[in-house]
């Protein structure tokens, strides 16, 4: 591995016991499966993982920031895979009523799935693993988790903040 990085970002949206999902098809990085909102980081966004979250979120399905409750960044994982470290930050909020999604996404089909439903789903591994935690546990608190990939899926913890610190 000689530390080449791809960045990447994805919002998953919920509205009546429901979570927005997209199978997406056509990636270069993702065989087709279903996942988040998302996409790569634009180099105008390497130090805004949100910024790169609300312009794919725009681009992908015609939402904004004022269209989303609750938003919140809940996850950053990294995985090493083809020779690079895949870092992915992970977002999660509530879909306004009122909003209304494009017609249509280039990216694949969309489409709404029960909470009970969603680890059925066929996803890319990171994702997967992602959303068992957040399902079992980051939906019911407000700490954001670092997961580092195995063999076996994700190792997750708590990403404190050390802002009152010295060092």
């Amino acid at each position: 591995m000689d530390g080449k990085l791809r960045n990447m970002t994805a919002v998953y949206l919920s509205r009546n016991g429901k979570m927005l999902m997209l199978y997406r098809v056509g990636s270069r990085v993702v065989s087709p499966s279903w996942c988040g909102i998302g996409g790569h980081f634009e180099k105008d966004e390497l130090n805004d993982a949100k910024a790169a979250m609300l312009r794919e979120m725009n681009e992908e399905i015609g939402i904004f920031e004022h269209d989303v409750e609750n938003l919140e960044f809940k996850y950053v994982t990294l995985r090493c895979k083809n020779g690079e470290i895949r870092q992915n930050y992970y977002f999660f909020g509530d879909l306004k009523e009122n909003a209304v999604l494009k017609s249509d996404c280039s990216e694949g089909s969309l489409e709404w799935v029960p909470f009970d439903s969603v680890l059925k789903k066929e996803m890319p591994f990171t994702a997967k693993y992602m959303l068992e935690h957040y399902m079992s546990t980051g939906r019911f608190d407000d700490k954001v988790y670092a997961g580092v990939t195995t063999p076996d899926g994700i190792v997750f913890t708590e990403l404190e903040d050390f802002s009152n610190d010295r060092a």
